[in-house]
């Protein structure tokens, strides 16, 4: 639950960030109490909230604490490009989210090493007003954030299918897009998979999703600078292996992410609504493959590729891009190694 000290947080320029810090983590992984003198502290960033969802990254990070004896500090910034930006910035350690456009315009010494989540964003329009790919040129499509996988999406979107869209804009989190367009406030959005089904659901003839291509890319992938992955091989090894154990469990059983929040105390401030809605959300993801159980790797890049390629982000072919450009796959290999091939 965002307290005025976390809202502040969240709104907090970059070079406040280390203040702010303190503040996230109790919303993120255990309750916070100050870190000991010899206790280190890696810094997270991602673009949104947390909410139930990021159960499997917040479980492998309390995982990685109990073995190495860190503290993982997650905190919400304002978009993917900010994220990225405080990471070559030194202001925070890893990034989740995707830096690929950002290494490829900048040439930045950083380097993808886990995926985390697969896209699986759908087009949602108020049929009142919007029916057909055609209707929507000139609309307006909200998105999550600027640099993420739903803007790359949206641009996607608008070559396959002819249309230009009026605007894109920005409006992070699936769920506040949701309550905007049951409010009528929004016409037309990008939505996650349990989202998608359930205003849909809830009034089939008034929110219809346009027709889409099968999705492989990927949402959120874990990356941090070369300097800081070569300066920490232990760290990004274990909390390789535990994603991959983490990722395998919710697979296995979709109800492990609500059992081991209580077990390991996460999110302890999360209200009952949005707990309650933790295992019905997982229950939809999974089947919807939105978790790799191998970590993506190389065939993720070249998938990666061919996406970023069809968004317009990227240029050329496929084969004019190379994967050790863009990720580390030493860590994930190590990983794999011990934990095993799924």
């Amino acid at each position: 639950m965002l307290t005025p000290e976390r809202l502040a947080c969240k709104r907090a320029p970059l070079r406040r960030l280390a203040w702010c810090s303190a503040g996230l983590v109790a919303a993120a992984l255990l309750a916070w109490t100050e870190p000991a003198a010899a206790q280190r502290v890696i810094r997270v960033g991602q673009a949104d909230t947390l909410t139930g969802q990021n159960l499997p990254e917040l479980i492998a990070m309390a995982n990685t604490e109990k073995r190495l004896g860190v503290k993982f500090n997650v905190m919400a910034l304002k978009s993917d490009d900010v994220v990225f930006q405080a990471v070559i910035n030194n202001e925070i350690d890893i990034g989740i989210g995707d830096a690929y456009k950002g290494i490829d315009t900048l040439k930045a010494p950083v380097r993808h090493f886990f995926l985390l989540r697969r896209v699986a964003y759908f087009p949602v329009v108020n049929s009142e007003f919007y029916k057909t790919w055609k209707d929507m040129n000139g609309a307006d499509m909200a998105v999550h954030a600027r640099g993420s996988a739903t803007e790359a999406m949206a641009l996607q979107m608008e070559k396959v299918n002819g249309v230009k869209f009026g605007q894109i804009s920005f409006v992070p989190g699936s769920e506040v897009r949701i309550i905007a367009m049951r409010r009528g406030t929004m016409k037309a959005t990008l939505l996650d998979l349990p989202n998608t089904r359930k205003l849909t659901e809830e009034d089939p003839k008034k929110f219809i999703v346009l027709p889409v291509e099968s999705q492989s890319a990927s949402d959120e992938i874990f990356y941090a600078t070369t300097k800081f992955i070569g300066d920490n091989k232990e760290l990004i090894q274990t909390l390789s292996e535990e994603l991959l154990k983490s990722l395998r469990a919710v697979n296995a059983d979709p109800k492990a992410p609500a059992r081991l929040r209580a077990e390991l105390g996460l999110l302890k401030d999360l209200p009952k609504p949005l707990a309650d809605d933790i295992t019905p959300y997982f229950e939809m993801a999974v089947p919807g493959g939105l978790f790799p159980t191998d970590g993506g790797g190389a065939a993720a890049a070249k998938a990666d590729f061919d996406f970023l390629i069809a968004a317009g982000r990227f240029k050329g072919q496929n084969s004019d891009y190379k994967v050790e450009d863009f990720w580390d796959l030493a860590p994930l290999d190590a990983a794999l190694a011990k934990v095993g091939k799924n």
